[in-house]
């Protein structure tokens, strides 16, 4: 079978470095300055561009707010496989016939030592997003995501999320919701804005070596809907939040959140606390191909001043990555409510979500 060009360049830059040492180092700084420092300097910094042959832009190891975003797994994957394996330029070669996967490794433990900022969370704490746990990693998003009443009165809700992050920890956020109620049988539909909401996230704490993270966050949301459409509360609700993620073993986690909604007129709204969880797993197609993880939500919801009458719901949900790049992701699933059934209806409930940063939403495909 023919090589790749990637596959083949990365062997004869290997070759002709080795051509001047005995054997390949076992070190990570070693192992860097064998395979990369060619063309990514010795500090991390990328090599000054007149002295490569080439025009694609290095990236910089030591801009901790581009380095610190993505797992080890996904830099792995462009270093074995080349740039194309994550719809990169063809500029980056492939090192995975020369060096070992535990090799790559070793470099990326020293990769991680040019940014020198502790603040920034690993990219590994970025666990995959739920249908309506917030996670805890502040992060550059945009987010559509659909609900569809299946059982009596119908409605369609699509909300707009837009997230962007500020310094190493924390993200601001405008979510716009905008529904389709129908107003009864056969007496057609009703279209409006729903409560616009303004959030602010904040990382109070994480730690790579644990796999934890804990933030604490909160939202406002403004009385802009159409309550006589059904989408809009009547008042100010404040909604102050704690979400906490945990990796698992196996490419498994868990994600917890505890929030309250205190309008500012309670004879509009009740104040409420929720609290939710999820698990999941993610499988990897092949070694470096498309990601799924299926996911299990657990949703619960009281007034406070009636603590025991709880809704619980369950939400089955599966998140797939669609482009090669990996930076655009759908999630499927389905709202069961397991208490007060006769009342509330199931949902089918849908996300497109576009990691901006990581590209454009048609790049990487």
């Amino acid at each position: 079978m023919r090589k790749p060009a990637t596959t083949l360049l990365g062997i004869l830059i290997l070759t002709a470095t080795l051509s001047a040492s005995a054997q390949v180092p076992e070190d990570g700084a070693g192992l860097y300055t064998l395979a990369c420092a060619s063309c990514h300097g010795e500090d991390g910094a990328g090599t000054d561009p007149g002295t490569v042959a080439f025009v694609t832009p290095v990236p910089d190891f030591t801009d901790c707010s581009f380095a610190s975003r993505e797992p080890d797994a996904d830099w792995i994957a462009v270093a074995h496989d080349g740039g194309p394996v994550r719809a990169f330029d063809e500029t980056m070669p492939a090192f995975g016939e020369a060096l070992t996967v535990d090799h790559l490794q070793l470099v990326m433990d020293h990769i991680r030592t040019f940014c020198k900022n502790v603040s920034w969370p690993r990219g590994e704490l970025n666990l995959p997003r739920a249908l309506f746990t917030e996670k805890a990693y502040p992060e550059d998003e945009a987010v559509t995501t659909v609900s569809v009443d299946v059982e009596g009165s119908r409605a369609i809700t699509n909300t707009l999320l837009y997230e962007r992050r500020f310094g190493p920890r924390s993200q601001f956020e405008v979510e716009v919701p905008i529904g389709l109620t129908e107003t009864g049988p056969g007496s057609g539909w009703r279209a409006g804005f729903g409560d616009i909401a303004l959030g602010i996230k904040h990382a109070l704490f994480h730690s790579f070596a644990s796999g934890s993270i804990l933030s604490l966050g909160g939202e406002i949301k403004l009385p802009t809907g159409s309550e006589s459409a059904g989408l809009g509360g009547g008042t100010v609700v404040l909604e102050p939040y704690i979400s906490f993620g945990q990796i698992l073993p196996s490419d498994a986690f868990v994600q917890l959140q505890a929030l309250a909604e205190f309008p500012t007129e309670t004879d509009n709204a009740a104040s409420e606390g929720k609290w939710r969880a999820v698990v999941g797993k993610t499988w990897t197609q092949g070694s470096f191909g498309r990601t799924w993880t299926p996911m299990l939500e657990v949703m619960g919801e009281t007034e406070l001043e009636n603590l025991d009458a709880v809704l619980w719901d369950l939400v089955p949900q599966v998140q797939v990555t669609l482009n090669t790049r990996q930076h655009v992701m759908l999630n499927a699933g389905m709202r069961i409510p397991v208490a007060d059934t006769t009342l509330r209806s199931s949902q089918i409930v849908v996300y497109i979500l576009w990691d901006w940063f990581d590209g454009g939403l048609f790049d990487g495909w």
